[in-house]
C-alpha cells in the first residue's frame, strides 16, 4: 500500500480542512517547500498535493509553488485541485507534476476524462471522486451531485481510469477513521486502485485499509498533529 503525504495550499501556505470546510482552516507553515522537505526528509518518495484555491475558482493560483516543491525534493507528485480543462492538465504536466487529479469536471462531465486519458495517457490521470456518504460532490467540496460515488466509478473503469483516490468528506479532518466500509466496496466492485482518503488517524486505520485492499493512503491531519509517525509507517506498509 502507497502512502501519500498531503499538502493542501490556500493562499500559497500549508493548510488543512475541516471536512472540506474553507472556513474551517488550520495553517500548519508559511511554506509548503519546506514541509514537502520535512516529508522527504522521512522517507516519502512521492507527495499528494491539493491547490485548494484551484478547487473552489477553476483557476491555478498555486502552480508555481507545485513546481517549486518538484524542483526543490525532485519527489513524484499527484496533484489536483481546479483540473477542470486539457490546458490545466498540460500545464501541471509541464512543470513536472507525476499525474493529475481530475475532480469536479470528472462528477460533471465524466467523457473529460476519457479526452484526459486519450490526450495523456491512463497512468498520468487519476480520479478524485469525494463524497458526503454514497453521493459525490463537487466545487471543493461546496455541491453535492446526484450520482454515487460507485456509479461513477464502475463507468470511469470501462473508460480506462487506473487509479481512484476516495475521499469521505464527512470523515476528512476529523481523525476519526477513513470509511471502511464503502471503501471496501469500490475495492470489492470495481477493478481500479483504490486510494484511501479522509479521516486516516492512527497506524490501525492504515492496517485495515491495507487488509482490505486498498491500493493506497493519503496521510494529513494526522502527521501534522503528530498521530502517525511517517517514518515508521513507511517502514511498516
Amino acid at each position: 500500500m502507497k502512502l501519500f503525504p498531503a499538502i493542501d495550499i490556500k493562499g500559497g501556505k500549508c493548510v488543512r480542512l475541516k471536512q472540506g470546510d474553507f472556513d474551517q482552516v488550520t495553517i500548519y507553515n508559511e511554506d509548503p517547500v519546506i514541509v514537502a522537505k520535512e516529508w522527504k526528509a522521512q522517507g516519502a518518495d512521492c507527495i499528494h498535493v491539493i491547490d485548494l484555491d484551484g478547487a473552489r475558482s477553476g483557476e491555478s493560483p498555486n502552480l508555481k509553488i507545485i513546481g517549486d516543491i518538484i524542483r526543490e525534493t525532485g519527489l513524484y507528485i499527484q496533484t489536483g485541485g481546479g483540473i477542470r480543462s486539457i490546458e490545466a492538465i498540460r500545464s501541471r504536466l509541464d512543470v513536472g507534476v507525476g499525474r493529475v487529479i481530475i475532480g469536479t469536471r470528472a462528477v460533471r462531465e465524466p467523457e473529460f476524462v476519457r479526452e484526459a486519458i486519450e490526450t495523456f495517457g491512463a497512468e498520468r490521470i487519476v480520479v478524485g471522486l469525494d463524497g458526503h456518504e454514497e453521493y459525490a460532490a463537487v466545487a471543493g467540496w461546496e455541491e453535492d451531485s446526484d450520482k454515487t460515488i460507485l456509479d461513477l466509478a464502475q463507468g470511469f473503469e470501462k473508460m480506462g481510469v487506473k487509479t481512484i483516490i476516495y475521499t469521505d468528506i464527512s470523515r476528512d479532518g476529523m481523525l476519526g477513521g477513513p470509511n471502511i466500509i464503502y471503501t471496501e466496496r469500490l475495492i470489492n466492485e470495481t477493478n481500479i486502485d483504490i486510494i484511501a482518503s479522509g479521516g486516516i488517524g492512527s497506524p490501525l486505520d492504515l492496517e485495515l485499509l491495507e487488509e482490505i485492499g486498498a491500493a493506497g493512503a493519503i496521510l494529513g491531519k494526522s502527521l501534522y498533529e503528530g498521530r502517525i509517525n511517517l517514518r515508521e509507517a513507511l517502514m511498516n506498509h
